[in-house]
């Protein structure tokens, strides 16, 4: 498959077939695929909640200023950051990396004290502030993974976060939504889908040195 075809396919779909749901197959692609996201010290300080409940997602619609994706698509993708950042996911993840890659702690263990260190000199808004970059991140890659196995998706940041955050009650679960990502297929008749991409010329954007 060519990449950069796939690219040029995909658009921020404006209009949805509500009749079509995606296969399990694809979901768990995009399961994945976040959980592989490339992180910022490999912590993976960000939640992923999927919502297929098109009368939960109805009841959101007013909260994305009317816009229907959220309802209309087949799943409502949401990233969250967690409201709290700290040592424990420092701890965690070595953990993770004693269990899988078999590493002595001995070994890990100046590494781990040094990023705790960092952490925990991180006052709260700059930890925010890095948690929602890496939201980012993990956006961008979706809709790539998106494009590439042709499926349908509409970044958003228009929406009011604290609104999502009481209906979900997501700070019972410690999280905070930060972006906003419909995904099935596009409607025949949305006419966005055949708009030509308007971009600069890449010499204009690209600077070899």
């Amino acid at each position: 498959m060519n990449v950069i075809k796939q690219l040029k396919w995909r658009y921020a779909t404006k209009k949805f077939d509500t009749k079509v749901v995606l296969s399990d197959s694809k979901l768990n692609t995009l399961k994945e695929a976040f959980n592989l996201t490339a992180l910022s010290y490999g912590l993976q300080t960000l939640k992923l909640i999927i919502i297929s409940d098109r009368e939960k997602r109805e009841a959101l619609v007013s909260h994305a200023y009317g816009q229907r994706q959220v309802a209309d698509a087949s799943h409502l993708l949401i990233l969250c950051i967690q409201n709290e950042i700290d040592t424990k996911d420092v701890d965690n993840h070595f953990d993770n990396i004693v269990e899988i890659r078999n590493t002595p702690r001995a070994i890990l263990e100046p590494f781990k004290n040094q990023l705790n260190a960092t952490i925990e000199a991180m006052p709260k808004d700059k930890k925010e502030d890095w948690a929602i970059r890496q939201a980012y991140i993990a956006l961008g890659n979706l809709m790539t993974v998106c494009a590439i196995e042709e499926i349908d998706s509409c970044p958003m940041e228009g929406f009011v976060p604290d609104a999502f955050d009481k209906a979900l009650q997501l700070s019972e679960k410690g999280l905070k939504s930060v972006l906003l990502l419909p995904v099935g297929k596009r409607a025949k008749d949305d006419m966005f889908a055949d708009f030509k991409k308007v971009r600069k010329p890449i010499n204009e954007t690209i600077i070899e040195l």
